[in-house]
């Protein structure tokens, strides 16, 4: 398999997982304090959300690419 098929299949599966989800989630310290040996953490959870073009557009474009011919 050759890189160009390889992005393809990777935009292919990225955009499905885009389509399936919608979106991810993750978490991020925001704030840190030691006070002695009293340490205090506030973590908070970030959502980004993913279109739903940008799902479908991976997918054509991933398509696209798989069956593209060649040059030359």
């Amino acid at each position: 398999m050759d890189r160009l098929k390889g992005v393809a299949l990777v935009l292919i599966v990225a955009g499905a997982l885009a389509l399936l989800y919608g979106g991810f989630t993750y978490t991020k310290n925001t704030h840190q304090t030691k006070i002695g040996p009293i340490e205090f953490a506030v973590k908070e959870k970030e959502t980004v959300n993913v279109p739903i073009w940008a799902g479908v557009g991976a997918i054509v474009v991933g398509g696209a690419l798989l069956f593209m011919r060649p040059k030359g």
